[in-house]
């Protein structure tokens, strides 16, 4: 009982210290917001979940003996889905944070996802993000990539932000595309097609999550809360038992509604990919990205048929699909200076750029 009031307690203070999240300084002013009530439910660790006053923004916590999560209500026929997210601060080496679309509780051997994984680092380490795209149960084909951020995710919530589209997939990131995944002929069933639901949790993933793990979650050092808001759900609800094939009106039903995005306002406006947004999204991937899939030529000797292989690009990264380039940084201790000469690895590249990657757009 007492550790859940500290986390109860804990969260709040968390919630207090989070500055106001803006939807048009993350260039997605015109979607449309709800509160928590309106559209998710707990999934797990309830004691461990805090709602705001207006319902409008959730805190969920790690302990020592729990996580914590929330799922949608309904399942989606494909959609928009975003958040805005603070990640907990200092030492927080083996936890993992996660936004994400899946149907894993339905379709266990043959289910879809598509995700934002955040993984926690060691004191003055920054944390890193992941994307993955699943389909059909190829998790034998992880499609999965990782990028440093631009900015500090504890300082500030940024908003995080996926387009599933029959055609198209694309992760944003403070309304800036980082990955761009096309449907193609070729992808199958490995593209995500079944009805999927959205995902928030905070859990232990010791195991792997901070240097394949060697740094575990260290307990002392929480508890450890993720902060939520501006929940975004834009998509066709699905009928309730996803299981049963999907009916002619529901496809109609879903094909209009899919229309109606791609021709909506706030589409044209923040989600449509334009020539001047894959500018943005290659500089992103230049500065950012530690490992992609599509240059892990010891993995998949052929690259994925979606991945945009660039030869000069590709000379970039090693065999192993990590940057040659982007690495890891280690923040300096407040208010001290290192009398040790810095190590090649951490003058390798420039320090972050902590401006708004809507300015690079």
């Amino acid at each position: 009982m007492a550790a859940a009031v500290v986390a109860v307690l804990w969260a709040c203070m968390m919630m207090m210290s989070l500055a106001p999240a803006s939807l048009a300084a993350s260039g997605f002013e015109e979607v449309p917001t709800i509160a928590f009530d309106e559209g998710f439910s707990p999934l797990f660790g309830e004691d461990n979940m805090v709602k705001s006053a207006d319902g409008r923004t959730v805190s969920i916590t790690l302990n020592r003996y729990t996580g914590s999560g929330f799922i949608s209500s309904d399942y989606y026929h494909h959609g928009f889905f975003s958040a805005s997210i603070k990640l907990p601060k200092d030492h927080t080496a083996g936890v993992v944070v996660a936004f994400y679309l899946s149907n894993g509780d339905v379709f266990e051997k043959t289910h879809d996802e598509l995700d934002f994984e955040f993984l926690g680092n060691r004191y003055r380490h920054e944390w890193k993000m992941q994307t993955n795209v699943y389909g059909n149960g190829s998790t034998d084909r992880g499609r999965e990539e990782r990028y440093l951020m631009p900015f500090d995710p504890t300082a500030d919530a940024h908003r995080f932000s996926i387009l599933w589209h029959s055609r198209l997939i694309v992760f944003y990131v403070d309304g800036v595309p980082i990955r761009e995944v096309p449907r193609t002929a070729a992808m199958g069933a490995d593209y995500p097609s079944k009805p999927m639901a959205l995902y928030v949790t905070i859990w232990d993933g010791s195991t792997w999550a901070t240097d394949n793990g060697k740094y575990k979650v260290n307990y002392k050092r929480g508890p450890f809360t993720a902060v939520f808001s501006d929940l975004v759900l834009r998509g066709c609800t699905a009928r309730s038992d996803i299981r049963l094939a999907t009916t002619a009106d529901d496809q109609d039903r879903c094909a209009a509604a899919e229309e109606d995005l791609m021709e909506s306002d706030e589409y044209s406006s923040t989600m449509a990919m334009t020539a001047r947004k894959r500018m943005a999204m290659r500089r992103f991937r230049q500065r950012q990205m530690l490992y992609t899939v599509c240059y892990d030529t010891n993995r998949y000797p052929e690259p994925f048929p979606e991945c945009d292989v660039n030869m000069a690009e590709r000379q970039m990264y090693w065999q192993w699909g990590e940057s040659k380039v982007v690495r890891p940084r280690v923040r300096p201790r407040p208010g001290r200076r290192s009398k040790r000469r810095p190590s090649p690895e951490a003058t390798a590249i420039p320090p972050p750029v902590l401006v708004s990657l809507q300015q690079a757009d």
